[in-house]
């Protein structure tokens, strides 16, 4: 959500901001603040004035009565209950435009970066870096099931009994190399400093509105029936609420933190054959950072943030490049937004494995997350979340890239202390 006095002094701006975002149709929604806002401040200061009519008029009516005046302090009742009626239907009518005012304010796209290029969805999509140059393979990728199912790895059909489409097993060694993956980022993190957390996996609505917007909501979260929680479909929707309402020391920022949980989505709409098997999900697991900290350093945070996904993937000897998104590809809370995408052999192209988002104060201003500034004002905080690795998509590009001729999957040696010593996964026997 943005700032509403930017709305009221620079309109032109906000406007032209969901043009670049090719949101046409957001745009009465600028002049429809602009006007309830009007329309609030009046009636906000018609209140003000009868309550100040009404604290004077019951001194008067306290002074006649000691006086006897009787059916003076009656015609002064008279008045004082209009007042008292008119203040009623005020404050009624107050209620209705700020749940409007609030609504829409929440439907009008977060400010983009200047350097954020424009385009009308992911297609337009803009390569940034490229790190470690990926080498052609002397023989055929197979499909990634092909290759789970060869190591003895996966069990898709008993998942679609227990389940439904969208789950599966994990066994073996794969199981463990999911594992060992996860522990392995958690431990990356922790080099770099940041706190490791483990949060809750269910949250309330408030929380859901103030960490995304109402479209992500509704493509992405599943609701427990009859209660007032829904089930994460990252950390980042619990790490940052864990802020809702706060006002933090400035001492206390940067707050760094890493996330480990498992995330629930209900990935709508039919997928083709790369999206399907353990790529597109309801059901994963993800090792996440977030930050908060104050305006001036949240462009410093965002680089390195995305470069720590990099460095990890390097690590395990994964090709990846950043993919900068560009302004129509962008979720309404977003200042800006690049994706990792790690190359797949198979497909001789790059795939999605982590995306990294700097959200300035927008998820601060619904949550109201704030910090004390030194000037002794109350600031919004910025905040930042960025997938470190998100094992199912990742165990794909791992086993791609670290398969050998004979059916062997070899193992980086900084996994190997998570793997027991191993330094290859051997394909089963027949």
């Amino acid at each position: 959500m943005i700032d509403l006095n930017l709305i009221r002094d620079n309109p032109e701006l906000v406007k032209e901001n969901i043009k670049k975002k090719f949101q046409d149709k957001k745009l009465p929604l600028v002049d429809e603040v602009i006007a309830l806002d009007k329309q609030k401040r009046e009636l906000q200061q018609e209140g003000d004035s009868l309550r100040a009519q009404r604290n004077a008029l019951a001194k008067q009516i306290g002074a006649l009565m000691r006086e006897g005046k009787k059916e003076e302090a009656e015609v002064a009742k008279v008045t004082s209950k209009a007042n008292n009626d008119r203040i009623a239907a005020i404050e009624e009518e107050t209620s209705k435009i700020e749940a409007q005012l609030k609504k829409d304010m929440m439907s009008i796209p977060n400010i983009i970066a200047d350097d954020v290029p424009l385009g009308k969805d992911d297609s337009q999509n803009v390569e940034g870096k490229v790190f470690l140059k990926h080498e052609e393979k002397p023989f055929d990728i197979p499909y990634h099931l092909d290759i789970l199912e060869s190591l003895n790895g996966i069990d898709l059909d008993s998942a679609r009994r227990t389940s439904g489409n969208g789950f599966y097993y994990l066994t073996g060694d794969i199981a463990r190399l999911h594992s060992a993956v996860l522990s392995y980022a958690r431990d990356f993190m922790i080099d770099k400093g940041f706190t490791y957390c483990i949060p809750p996996y269910m949250i309330r609505s408030d929380v859901v509105s103030g960490v995304m917007s109402f479209e992500e909501m509704d493509g992405m979260m599943y609701k427990i029936e009859g209660e007032d929680l829904y089930l994460i479909g990252t950390s980042e929707h619990s790490m940052i609420g864990r802020f809702m309402g706060e006002i933090l020391p400035e001492s206390s920022l940067p707050q760094t933190l890493t996330s480990y949980s498992p995330c629930f989505r209900k990935e709508k709409g039919a997928h083709g054959i790369e999206e399907r098997g353990i790529y597109r999900i309801h059901q994963f697991e993800k090792q996440e950072m977030i930050v908060l900290c104050k305006p001036e350093e949240s462009d410093y945070w965002y680089e390195k943030l995305w470069n720590y996904t990099v460095e990890l993937f390097v690590s395990m000897e994964i090709p990846v490049r950043q993919l900068i998104c560009c302004s129509g590809d962008l979720a309404d809370l977003k200042y800006k937004s690049c994706d990792i995408e790690a190359w797949s052999p198979r497909q001789k192209k790059y795939f999605e494995v982590g995306s990294c988002s700097n959200l300035t104060d927008a998820q601060a201003r619904r949550l109201g997350i704030r910090y004390k500034a030194a000037n002794g004002k109350n600031e919004f905080v910025h905040t930042l979340n960025n997938t470190v690795v998100a094992p199912p998509r990742m165990l794909i590009a791992f086993l791609e890239n670290h398969l050998q001729a004979d059916g062997s999957v070899y193992i980086p040696p900084v996994l190997r202390p998570y793997m027991g010593g191993k330094e290859k996964i051997l394909p089963k026997t027949k």
